[in-house]
């Protein structure tokens, strides 16, 4: 069994007092799209698409798809196991897409590829497109890429 979880941050976004009201600056657009374009070519139809609440990952999610879904477990300052949850790792199979928050994703990568959360960063706008498969009767957490907008 194999299934690929994409690990993308929010885009760029303005800075207010109201952190789950943030909006993407129009950089952040441009990121979100040109990360979205990238993945659209890539991804499998079936691909869930999942954002936190807040407005910036609603936004960043919606570049790519407009019918994403959106799950609290993903807001700010969640833990490893609320995304591990939302994503159904690695029992779901398929792709699965979280578009969330740092230092949540950072954590949650360090978690799966090193075995023990860190504070690795997942720059704004970039993804970390991570695989669980069985190798040998083993499971294994292969990195498939790290990829930020400005690369694409």
């Amino acid at each position: 069994m194999k299934m690929n979880l994409i690990l993308w941050r929010h885009a760029e976004a303005e800075a207010q007092t109201d952190d789950m009201a943030r909006w993407l600056t129009s950089r952040g657009q441009k990121q979100a799209a040109r990360m979205a374009n990238w993945l659209a070519e890539r991804l499998p139809t079936e691909a869930r698409i999942i954002a936190s609440q807040a407005v910036r990952a609603r936004q960043t999610a919606a570049a790519l798809n407009p019918n994403h879904l959106v799950d609290a477990r993903l807001n700010p300052g969640a833990s490893v196991a609320d995304y591990l949850a939302v994503a159904q790792w690695p029992d779901a199979g398929g792709t699965v897409v979280l578009v969330g928050h740092q230092p949540s994703l950072g954590k949650l990568a360090a978690s799966l590829l090193a075995g023990f959360e860190a504070e690795w960063s997942v720059k704004k706008g970039g993804i970390w497109w991570l695989q669980y498969r069985l190798r040998d009767g083993a499971s294994q957490t292969v990195l498939k890429t790290i990829l930020t907008p400005e690369q694409v």
